[in-house]
């Protein structure tokens, strides 16, 4: 895909991530060919597509993750590029690199940087040799309990034990003692081992009620790369985030302009080609930490868009062609926050709510923008992650941003399920997040007894 001239892109995804690319590539004269499986023969994102693939089977193992088959769609249907959109092969190495041996450009960054910073240990040197302030602990996977806990003496107690691969909060545990380590290093092992295939482990030093901050970065194969400034990710129950905001509310312009250019140099040492996002723990202190990159497009770019008027799919597409950016460091001019509208019980720890959606109606008004692939009528399949809508606000302020979000909640109807907007309308009236005052622990007190 070296130009810009009508191509046929494979979205190797599905549900709204993968009507958000089919838009995309079609307004940008490209044709969308979207896949489905036989546990979504109603899927609504083909409907943005101009043609679409089955993909045999019902497992994700024997559809999305089903790296031969995807191949075999490419050349059947004379495919010129594949979007992975994130999740499923987003970051998968092996699948980028048989892409690329067969002619046929992945829309993402170069094979290396997806192998080196998929890799947590790796991906900490890369980042401390660049000069990007890291989290104190082990510098290479620690093979046993002895070397655990000889780290764990060295750094000081609370530590993380933590997966080198994959992420989701699966394959991390805190430990504040050496008992704590010697009864949980097995087990995140096994889990780590289970969930991405690796079971090798980092000890780091556990920063204690952090914020979760992630800067968006864009960079393109002329050696141009620019930072879209931060996202707050603190939100979050499991390590999985529930709502997002861009600008953070506790992030001064000293401390945004050192985080950019650290993600920015981060990106450069491993020649970053592609939207990215460089994610880093802030401490009580305003001290700041790498933990990882994100080698693919985030859930919650919309915000970022929304304040920057900057399409970062359709800049993914140019840049994968070889087209350069025409950019710039972006700094906030307006405020933006998204929910994640999942198909759970927030009275009920969350559990998963799939099933039929009999009734809905999703809300409108300016700056409010709603990314979803379902409809009444539409069956949610308990295969998949439960969200099924982002809803996302603009405004000139933070405060007046609260006030939309949960004007546009309230007049959010799904019926047939349950959903997360009950707890997400209680948040926008919670006295502490509306003062900004919450971290990566937040959630663990919040009372959802009365959802």
């Amino acid at each position: 895909m070296k130009d810009q001239d009508h191509k046929r892109i494979l979205i190797a995804n599905r549900g709204e991530i993968a009507a958000r690319i089919a838009r995309a590539c079609r307004e940008l004269g490209h044709t969308a060919v979207g896949v489905w499986t036989d546990n979504e023969v109603h899927a609504r994102h083909l409907e943005y597509c101009d043609e679409w693939v089955r993909l045999p089977g019902f497992t994700n193992a024997e559809t999305y993750l089903n790296v031969e088959n995807i191949l075999k769609v490419c050349k059947d249907y004379k495919i010129d590029g594949v979007h992975p959109g994130y999740g499923f092969l987003s970051e998968n190495a092996g699948f980028a690199e048989k892409l690329t041996s067969a002619g046929i450009t992945f829309i993402g960054p170069h094979v290396e940087a997806i192998r080196s910073m998929g890799d947590k240990a790796i991906s900490k040197q890369i980042a401390k040799k660049a000069g990007v302030p890291v989290v104190p602990g082990s510098a290479e996977a620690i093979e046993s309990v002895e070397g655990a806990l000889e780290i764990a003496k060295e750094i000081g107690y609370p530590v993380l034990l933590k997966a080198v691969a994959g992420g989701g909060g699966r394959g991390m545990r805190q430990c504040f003692s050496d008992d704590d380590i010697r009864n949980q290093f097995e087990a995140v092992q096994r889990e780590s081992k289970a969930a991405f295939g690796n079971g090798d482990l980092l000890v780091e030093k556990y920063i204690i009620n952090p914020r979760h901050i992630e800067v968006q970065i864009l960079a393109d194969k002329k050696g141009n790369t620019y930072h879209f400034f931060e996202r707050e990710c603190s939100i979050q129950r499991r390590h999985q985030k529930l709502v997002e905001e861009t600008p953070s509310p506790i992030v001064s312009q000293e401390l945004r302009e050192k985080m950019g250019e650290a993600a920015i140099k981060g990106a450069e040492a491993i020649k970053y080609e592609g939207a990215g996002t460089v994610e880093f723990l802030v401490d009580k202190n305003g001290d700041f930490y790498f933990m990882e990159m994100n080698t693919r497009i985030q859930v919650e770019h919309p915000i970022t868009e929304e304040v920057t008027d900057y399409d970062l799919i359709k800049e993914q597409i140019k840049v994968a062609a070889g087209e350069e950016i025409s950019g710039r460091n972006y700094y906030p001019q307006r405020h933006a926050i998204e929910c994640r509208i999942n198909a759970e019980d927030p009275s009920n720890d969350f559990r998963p709510s799939p099933g039929k959606i009999t009734n809905l109606h999703f809300p409108g008004g300016h700056g409010v923008r709603v990314d979803s692939h379902v409809y009444a009528g539409y069956t949610i399949p308990p295969f998949y992650d439960s969200m099924i809508a982002k809803l996302i606000v603009s405004a000139q302020t933070r405060e007046e941003a609260l006030i939309k979000m949960k004007r546009a909640l309230q007049e959010t109807v799904i019926e047939g399920i349950k959903t997360t907007i009950p707890f997400h309308i209680k948040l926008m009236d919670d006295p502490n997040f509306k003062a900004g005052n919450f971290t990566t622990k937040f959630m663990e007190s919040f009372d959802l007894s009365d959802l």
